[in-house]
């Protein structure tokens, strides 16, 4: 019996894996560098001495600036520039940390935008430390209440996460709601670490822990 296919069966064939061929060709010339960008924020934000990480990532910040702009409707690539201006923010501190916030908050909104998942819940709990973070009006867009919204937002799409759960047990410490900061310091020490960022995911257990701890 002749089992070899038939030219038609071939040609079928050859039609339907040219543009799947030439989609993977083209997927990495911005996954890879995503995943580049991603791993050394992991790096820096985990291991990089506190004194010497501001710096880091404002070079990463600067990376990450290139690859939005070759790349404005991916959500993914707003959602980590968003994340490593968030990060940038938070280690600049004051005055000097407004313009990054400000950025990051931009960038963090398109995104969910393009896609209202925003990485897996990512994006939203980015805006929601933002909004807890940062100082109110007239000085620039801090809001309590707004960041409980963009908490609860990440916590509908991903309420197991460590990350979710450790920042919004930080916010309600500050906001009082001690009972509510303990239940979410919880969760935090027991939830699944992220393969892709299992290092910065278990620091925040250890942080999580901590609160707990002073809880």
């Amino acid at each position: 019996m002749n089992h070899r296919p038939s030219f038609a069966a071939v040609l079928c064939l050859a039609l339907v894996a040219a543009p799947l061929a030439q989609a993977l060709a083209q997927a990495p010339a911005w996954e890879d560098e995503l995943f580049s960008l991603r791993h050394r924020w992991e790096h820096v934000t985990t291991e990089v001495a506190p004194e010497r990480r501001e710096a880091a990532l404002e070079s990463l910040a600067e990376e990450s600036a290139r690859l939005a702009e070759s790349h404005p409707r991916q959500s993914r690539v707003l959602v980590w520039r968003g994340i490593i201006l968030a990060s940038h923010a938070r280690e600049a501190g004051g005055l000097a940390a407004l313009g990054s916030a400000k950025e990051a908050r931009r960038l963090l909104e398109r995104a969910v935008e393009l896609d209202p998942e925003g990485n897996n819940g990512s994006a939203w709990v980015t805006l929601g430390a933002l909004y807890d973070r940062a100082p109110g009006w007239p000085v620039a867009f801090g809001d309590a209440e707004t960041a409980d919204r963009m908490f609860q937002r990440a916590l509908a799409i991903r309420p197991q996460g460590i990350d979710v759960n450790y920042y919004y047990a930080a916010f309600l410490e500050d906001e009082g709601r001690q009972g509510e900061a303990r239940e979410h310091a919880r969760r935090a020490m027991e939830g699944q670490a992220r393969e892709a960022r299992r290092a910065s995911d278990e620091a925040l257990r250890e942080e999580a822990k901590a609160l707990l701890e002073e809880l």
